[in-house]
């Protein structure tokens, strides 16, 4: 078993959407035999995007996972997704990796997600291989890409393999490291040839430039490299895996997945230079409680942990849990013991994943990455383990959503079924967030993106037959009052037999921003009877939910009871509690009444080029700008913005940014609406009302 855990890869493919990941796991499947044609994206037949919304799209939305051998070794693909408003799987699913391939597209260069992804790997310390890819296409350039690699990214690329031929012209790749050149035909099948002697030159000084970034990493070859001592390919072949492994650089590798030239070659890279779960050595968690860090080793005869990192509904298996196996040995039916829910579940069938296919396996150990179905409790992010040695690891969570939509159901009737739907949806998508808004009786969605959220209506037509209507969500203002006064509020009603009075005198004054409603006794004497003052302050909170000026929930005020009266016969609670309530709608009249508004504090993080247009709009969207810090290339905007400001500000900024600038937002306080603004919305809540 340990041979077979040293013998295992598990790379997630990486970059921004378009840069060729799927159609590069497709010729990996097709080299290894696994599949005997070649998929392809365009034409809607790709093994690895098989949701009907990814056809639509020609993207993959969710990531998918496929294994094949190599060489005496197998290697997991997890194959990420590249858009923005699907990044967030990326960045849970990478969690189950040892590695990365990071793709570039030789056209376009090296754009936001492939940064984002890059500084996730950053995150998960995991080595990674660049492949710069798409370099059959016209305005392809290996050296302008690797430049720009260099120049954004934080770990120090290092070229490995050459192009013979730009453009069209691109055929072949000489390996710098053996110092040999293959070419390749039309079916993607490589002959080993000459180096040309056009590219001696080249050849030559990159090798150099190669052995001396190489040695970096390895002391002793460094001085023996000084001392002009030769050094063998095996050395170099060591002293590269070390380097990659501890991050020190990155190996560049080049080719055209569709054209299937050079991915041969980098699937002997991933097992030459990419580690195995040994290799990548002990995973951090903590006992039950999270007080105590402990270390878990890939050991197949420890006990058996994993982490639920995906959870996908599955229309034939039911929900299907998705882990990866940390350490131990994992039968293919059994038991184990849920940390996170303090449960034990049952399974009856292990699985690997093949595309949008499941195979039953008779057993896993440790780097594994199996699935399971119809777990009654398990959710993403839970520990599995023996529940003889109870660990827990923790996973980093999903991308904060920044874009709420307010959904209601199409068809009357269905408004259960959206909201019980949409939390089967939450469990295989944990970048959504549900949230029912009593105070404006909305069920609001929210995601990473406009894309992100329509894809879920899409998802909730397609396998739960509900629609739904997308609006924008209503802002929850909010009212108060600028000045102390003090009223009476009376309530007196004469019917046949016993009539009803009640007569309060309250003060009311503004209290500072956050803290709320208080409530002050101060009647003495007795003018107005113990037992009917909580039903005075019952009527003041009662109507205090719905403001004078637009209805909306008054917050920061305090009464004072000061005086009144009462009837010994016709006076009782339901009097009283009028009777406040009639206070309160005087009080508040009098007492400068404004509307509030939600303040939400921003962080956007863009390149510093944009930084002028981000200050420009934040300026027309009502905000202050708290202060600027770097981080990387990148400049880090906190700003204070009104939320009605916010509600669109996801496209916006990807449009003024190339996608680059991305932000997140949680609400800080309420502040005072502007008068003419306040006018405004004073207006519409009337015309609703």
């Amino acid at each position: 078993m340990t041979e077979m855990v040293e013998n295992l890869r598990n790379i997630a493919l990486i970059a921004h959407g378009g840069a060729g990941k799927t159609s590069l796991a497709e010729v990996m499947l097709y080299d290894a035999g696994v599949t005997n044609r070649l998929g392809r994206v365009e034409d809607g037949n790709a093994v690895m995007d098989f949701e009907p919304e990814e056809l639509k799209r020609q993207t993959s939305i969710s990531s998918s996972f496929h294994q094949y051998p190599w060489k005496k070794h197998r290697i997991n693909i997890i194959d990420t997704p590249g858009d923005q408003n699907f990044f967030s799987d990326t960045r849970i699913c990478m969690q189950a990796a040892d590695s990365a391939v990071v793709l570039v597209d030789a056209v376009d260069g090296v754009k936001v997600q492939t940064e984002q992804g890059w500084a996730f790997a950053g995150e998960f310390k995991m080595p990674c291989l660049l492949f710069i890819n798409k370099l059959d296409r016209e305005r392809a350039d290996f050296f302008r890409t690797f430049k720009e690699a260099t120049d954004i990214l934080d770990v120090k690329p290092i070229i490995v393999q050459l192009p013979i031929g730009t453009e069209a012209e691109f055929k072949g790749i000489i390996d710098l490291i053996s110092m040999k050149a293959y070419m390749y035909n039309d079916e993607g099948k490589a002959k080993s040839i000459d180096i040309p002697s056009d590219m001696q030159d080249q050849v030559e000084t990159e090798r150099e430039a190669l052995i001396e970034n190489i040695a970096e990493a390895d002391d002793e070859l460094l001085e023996r490299y000084l001392e002009g001592e030769s050094i063998s390919e095996d050395e170099l072949k060591n002293a590269l895996k070390q380097g990659t492994l501890s991050r020190t650089f990155v190996p560049v590798l080049c080719g055209a997945a569709t054209k299937n030239i050079g991915v041969d070659l980098l699937s002997d890279y991933i097992i030459q230079c990419l580690p195995s779960p040994v290799e990548k050595g002990p995973r951090k968690a903590t006992d039950p409680d999270e007080e105590n860090e402990i270390m878990v080793a890939p050991d197949p005869d420890a006990p058996f942990s994993a982490f639920v990192f995906k959870t996908v509904a599955d229309p034939y298996a039911g929900r299907l849990s998705i882990f990866r196996i940390v350490s131990g040995t994992l039968g293919s039916d059994g038991s184990f013991y849920n940390v996170n829910k303090d449960i034990k579940e049952r399974f009856s069938n292990l699985m690997r994943l093949m595309g949008k296919e499941q195979k039953t396996v008779e057993g896993a150990g440790p780097g594994d990455i199996v699935a399971v179905a119809k777990l009654k409790e398990t959710t993403t992010g839970d520990t599995l383990c023996d529940d003889s040695k109870k660990v827990k690891f923790l996973l980093a969570g999903a991308i904060p959503p920044n874009i709420s939509f307010a959904v209601e159901a199409k068809n009357k009737g269905d408004e259960d079924k959206v909201f019980t739907s949409l939390v089967k949806l939450l469990e295989e998508d944990s970048a959504l967030q549900l949230d029912r808004k009593s105070e404006t009786k909305e069920i609001l969605l929210s995601g990473s993106g406009q894309v992100h959220i329509e894809t879920i209506v899409e998802k909730l037509k397609r396998k739960f037959n509900v629609e739904v209507n997308l609006k924008t969500p209503k802002v929850p203002y909010r009212e108060t009052i600028k000045k102390k006064v003090r009223v009476q509020g009376k309530h007196k009603k004469q019917t046949g037999g016993h009539g009803q009075f009640g007569d309060c005198w309250i003060e009311m004054e503004p209290l500072s921003r956050g803290e709320g409603f208080v409530f002050e006794d101060a009647i003495v004497g007795g003018v107005i009877p113990k037992q009917y003052i909580p039903a005075v302050e019952k009527g003041i909170v009662e109507s205090s939910e719905k403001g004078v000026l637009a209805g909306f929930p008054c917050i920061d005020f305090k009464v004072k009871l000061v005086d009144g009266s009462y009837h010994a016969v016709d006076s009782s609670e339901m009097a009283f509690k009028v009777a406040g309530s009639l206070a309160f709608k005087k009080a508040a009249a009098d007492a400068e009444p404004v509307l509030l508004e939600p303040i939400m504090e921003v962080t956007i993080t863009a390149p510093d080029e944009y930084m002028g247009d981000i200050m420009g709009d934040l300026n027309s969207r009502r905000g202050r700008v708290l202060g600027m810090d770097s981080k990387g290339k990148n400049q880090v905007i906190k700003a204070h913005v009104p939320m009605a400001e916010m509600l669109s500000y996801s496209p916006d900024l990807r449009s003024m940014t190339g996608g680059r600038g991305i932000f997140a937002m949680e609400f800080s306080h309420y502040d005072e609406v502007p008068a003419q603004i306040s006018q405004k919305i004073i207006e519409a809540a009337s015309k609703e009302s």
